[in-house]
């Protein structure tokens, strides 16, 4: 599988985060490319990865044997007119999709009935710890088989059945990380509150959640039943647990999760 060039139009940062993945596990260097408008970050990508780069759309899409679209949603449909203007075989080839909110059926107006995947990596992808939703469309086993390679050095992958659950991906998987952000930087302040150095309360409140994330990951045990291993009744955690849950804590996740669903529904459709 690793004989597929691909071929990457966009240098942002999750572009460079699925390319270093790809290096980094393997993927040979020669066989990628990126195109970007401006030069600059396709020089640090060279010299961090040692891949190829271009300012040619046209020709990193002529190159490819698979297009990754990792533009912003609001200038895809002006790149993909371009490249099919420009490149018209590329409507013959693979394509992945980075962004966010833009349906199939938009690809599809802008360069015909092609073979598609819907990828949505979240950032913790960046240290190899990320969840990608992946949905397809028009594709082969194989097909389906290479874009899950090429994602295996981010995380983990997931499949989805419906393109909407595309939507559910990101409130469960990619807009969480800032969910824990927050919770963190929240704790981090009361830890500073208590006496301890900034410095001091990050590490402490991160490397306590890196241990209950691996915890997790490695029990049988659903997080209903981790919590209660730690939750003796009368204790001080059992005291902060009521408080959470007195203050709604259940109802307030649920309601910011489905915020963001409907949020990134509102994006398809004003796109």
């Amino acid at each position: 599988m690793n004989d597929n060039r691909v071929a990457f139009i966009g240098a942002g940062n999750m572009a460079r985060c699925v390319i270093a993945a790809m290096v980094k596990a393997g993927y040979p260097a020669e066989n990628i490319m990126a195109a970007n408008r401006s030069q600059p970050k396709l020089t640090e990508l060279a010299k961090d990865y040692g891949i190829a780069t271009t300012l040619d759309n046209a020709a990193a899409a002529d190159w490819a044997d698979v297009i990754v679209l990792a533009v912003k949603p609001q200038m895809m449909q002006d790149v993909c007119s371009a490249l099919l203007e420009q490149a018209p075989q590329c409507q013959d080839k693979m394509f992945v999709t980075l962004a966010a909110g833009l349906p199939v059926a938009h690809y599809e107006n802008w360069l015909g009935n092609i073979k598609l995947v819907r990828a949505m990596p979240n950032t913790p992808s960046l240290v190899a710890l990320g969840v990608t939703g992946l949905f397809p469309s028009r594709c082969s086993n194989y097909e389906k088989a290479f874009v899950d390679h090429m994602f295996q050095g981010t995380g983990m992958t997931v499949w989805l059945n419906e393109e909407h659950e595309i939507n559910h991906i990101i409130a469960v998987t990619g807009s969480s990380p800032a969910y824990f952000f927050y919770f963190m930087q929240s704790m981090q302040q009361k830890a500073e509150q208590l006496g301890f150095s900034a410095e001091q309360a990050k590490a402490m409140v991160a490397q306590t959640a890196l241990g209950a994330a691996t915890m997790a990951l490695q029990s049988d045990l659903s997080f209903a039943q981790l919590r209660a291993q730690v939750t003796s009744k009368g204790g001080t955690t059992h005291e902060a647990v009521c408080s959470f849950a007195n203050d709604g804590l259940e109802e307030m996740v649920a309601k910011a999760m489905q915020a963001a669903i409907d949020r990134a529904e509102d994006m398809a459709k004003s796109i």
